[in-house]
């Protein structure tokens, strides 16, 4: 009891303070208890006493004092040190002070911990029970040395005698585990690799004035000349850089020098990149390739850095081709106004071209789509002295286009690459590729087993028309209007001498377009007479006229606005540039417009009013002559909105068509007009016409320049004029 309020009233102290305190308070007991001994004995009892107090969690210690005590008679100290809590305690320190219990003549007492003890080495687990207050009959007081909170550390458990467990997870919990730490690695590898690439990429600490390596493997190339068509001029030109770079001797040996660069021109889609590569591909040298826009960096002197590397690595593989595509990048004419480092690319790349000898084996290449920009010094004769011009194909190079791009493609046996080729005058290589490519996957979509025909056709109306919507929302009026406006065209170019010949008219919405009637011509045309420019202005004025005859003078809606635009620009033609005009005679004003006097400007003008009246009179007096056949037209294009020019033609002779009637836009009802615009319309069309509707369009649509050429004529579409 005694031990109990000792330790109660101890409890705020901390474990190992408290088991010191009370054990100095046992220590004087225990010196007390000693009797009169020999001094060896007593110095030998004081050091081992010392020794188990240094370190109370080694039971091997308490055990060993605890026999010096039982040997030398002292067991009333052995069981009151053991009682002690906080003190380590095992096997051996349990038989000891079972021992000390008899030696005191506590056999009762003895016997219940030998009982216990017993138990416990049966059960394997008398170091895990929580032992009680000293004095108690508990096993827990027995052990004593974990009284204060579980034990110190001492018997099975401690750290000198640890208890090895191995628990069975499951694999919920091991992915979890695992997850706990790859997630966050994960996410920080990825911070720090999309930091480094940002750094990378928009800093400057990481970047390098070094040229790439520019060099195409060209092995592995498959283009030849064979594959490229259309332009058999200017492939006949890249022949002879061919035939030199495989036999240099056979030029140089009669004092022949060939040029030392050559620049193809000309529109975009032509092949000049296809032709330079089929020209690496041919002689089988190296290839090197860069764009214009590649030189130049933030850094001052990079492009001319860059030149030189690049016509270094050139001259180590010569013989070599180097292509520099764009090249009016770093071409341009230079101003006295721009910086000096803006210059110091092409003029690094002007000494280059001068330092090259004629015999070294290198020749470059250069493309451009606008040969007027680049600077005269870079084309003059022993630089880019030989210009190829890399034109539009002609009826022949289309066709040839088309096979070519048709030999990987599935046909019917109705596919004929002439009459597409006729038909798709202007047209690029590479449209036409595209045209192929549409034609195969519009096949695809519709589940047909070959590419036929009408695929074809679909590919050439999508690439010159636009694309069909549709799903518009448009309103009777408007499409009443529509189908008026592009029959009153149709019936100009139909009657007209001189007009292009019609290719199809529609009320389909295409583009940013309402309707459009489009022209082609049979061939290839690259002229026009003052005939086909009236023609051509009489063309555009059919629309505005027909509304006019449908809804009256005061109702024609804006979507005549385009046709306008393009006659005029036909009629200024005529005057300023083509010398068509009587009263200003063989003049061409275009060019130095501002330099002529007033008086001829004015002049100028009103030559293109009068042609524009003239044309105006022209359209009504022929639209007015064939109303029926402008009426039957227009019924035509609002019952099947798409016809051809076959179609067109039997409708106008009141023919009938086999061709299912068709509606694809939402029509919905217009507004209800006002008494008076009904009154001027029916002022303006004078007899039933069977067209009139409620409400007029004023919101027409103004969709870009058309194709050019061919040049359709389009209500709702700029067409330009050839």
């Amino acid at each position: 009891m005694a031990l109990q309020m000792v330790v109660r009233r101890h409890l705020s102290l901390s474990r190992q303070e408290l088991i010191h305190k009370i054990l100095g308070q046992h220590q004087r007991t225990f010196m007390n208890g000693y009797r009169q001994v020999s001094t060896l004995t007593l110095n030998l009892l004081q050091k081992q006493e010392e020794l188990a107090n240094r370190d109370l969690n080694n039971f091997y210690l308490q055990a060993s004092f605890y026999k010096t005590l039982l040997s030398h008679n002292y067991p009333h100290i052995v069981v009151q040190r053991y009682e002690t809590p906080g003190i380590a305690a095992n096997e051996e320190c349990m038989r000891l002070y079972v021992e000390a219990l008899n030696r005191m003549g506590k056999k009762g007492k003895a016997d219940q911990v030998a009982s216990q003890m017993g138990q416990a080495a049966s059960s394997s687990s008398y170091n895990q029970q929580q032992p009680g207050t000293v004095g108690s009959q508990g096993f827990g007081s027995v052990l004593g040395g974990a009284g204060l909170s579980g034990g110190v550390g001492g018997g099975i458990g401690s750290k000198y005698e640890p208890v090895h467990v191995i628990v069975n997870e499951n694999l919920l919990t091991i992915v979890s585990r695992w997850l706990k730490w790859l997630i966050p690695l994960a996410l920080a590898i990825y911070g720090i690799t999309a930091a480094f690439e940002y750094v990378t990429e928009h800093g400057t600490m990481f970047k390098t004035n070094e040229v790439l390596n520019t060099l195409i493997d060209v092995s592995h190339s498959t283009v030849r000349f064979k594959d490229v068509c259309g332009c058999d001029e200017a492939r006949a030109e890249l022949e002879e850089i061919v035939e030199f770079l495989k036999d240099p001797s056979r030029f140089t040996a009669l004092g022949g020098k060939l040029p030392k660069g050559v620049l193809l021109t000309g529109p975009p889609g032509t092949g000049k990149t296809l032709l330079a590569r089929a020209t690496a591909g041919e002689a089988g040298v190296p290839f090197f390739f860069m764009s214009g826009s590649e030189f130049d960096e933030l850094y001052v002197g990079v492009g001319a850095k860059r030149i030189r590397e690049l016509f270094a690595q050139a001259r180590e593989k010569s013989p070599a081709i180097i292509f520099i595509d764009e090249l009016d990048a770093i071409g341009g004419k230079r101003n006295p106004k721009d910086q000096a480092y803006a210059k110091q690319t092409l003029n690094q790349l002007l000494v280059e071209l001068d330092g090259f000898s004629q015999t070294s084996g290198i020749i470059i290449i250069g493309a451009t789509n606008f040969p007027e920009l680049l600077d005269k010094a870079l084309t003059r004769p022993g630089r880019f002295d030989k210009e190829v011009i890399v034109d539009l194909p002609d009826v022949r190079g289309r066709i040839d286009i088309l096979k070519h791009h048709m030999e990987n493609v599935e046909t019917s046996e109705d596919v004929d690459p002439s009459i597409i080729a006729r038909g798709t005058p202007g047209l690029s290589g590479a449209e036409l590729m595209n045209l192929v490519n549409q034609a195969a996957v519009h096949a695809s979509q519709m589940r047909a087993p070959s590419v036929n025909m009408q695929h074809f056709e679909w590919a050439k109306d999508k690439i010159l028309m636009g694309a069909a919507k549709k799903k518009m929302v448009i309103t009777e009026e408007s499409r009443r209007n529509t189908a008026w406006h592009e029959a009153g065209h149709a019936i100009m170019a139909m009657y007209l001498l001189g007009a292009t010949p019609l290719y199809k008219a529609t009320i389909l919405p295409r583009g940013r377009a309402l309707g459009i009637t489009f022209q082609l011509p049979e061939m290839d045309k690259v002229d026009m007479s003052k005939t086909e420019c009236l023609a051509r202005m009489d063309v555009c004025m059919g629309g505005k006229i027909a509304e006019e005859i449908l809804n009256g003078a005061d109702n024609v809606t804006s979507g005549c606005s385009s046709d306008l635009a393009n006659a005029t620009n036909v009629a200024r033609a005529m005057v300023t540039s083509y010398g068509m005009s009587e009263k200003i005679g063989p003049v061409k004003l275009s060019d130095n417009w501002e330099s002529w006097s007033p008086n001829m400007r004015d002049m100028a003008d009103h030559e293109v009013r009068d042609l524009l009246m003239a044309s105006e009179g022209r359209s009504r007096g022929l639209l007015s002559n064939r109303r029926v056949e402008l009426q039957r037209l227009a019924e035509g294009l609002l019952e099947y909105e798409t016809l051809t020019k076959e179609e067109m033609e039997k409708i106008v002779v009141g023919e009938a068509i086999n061709k299912p009637k068709m509606i694809s836009n939402t029509v919905v009802p217009g507004p209800k007009a006002s008494n008076t615009n009904q009154e001027s319309r029916g002022k303006g069309t004078g007899s039933s016409n069977g067209g009139s509707g409620e409400g007029a369009d004023d919101k027409k649509n103004s969709p870009p320049t058309s194709h050019t050429p061919p040049t359709p004529i389009n209500p709702r579409a700029s067409s330009s004029v050839a």
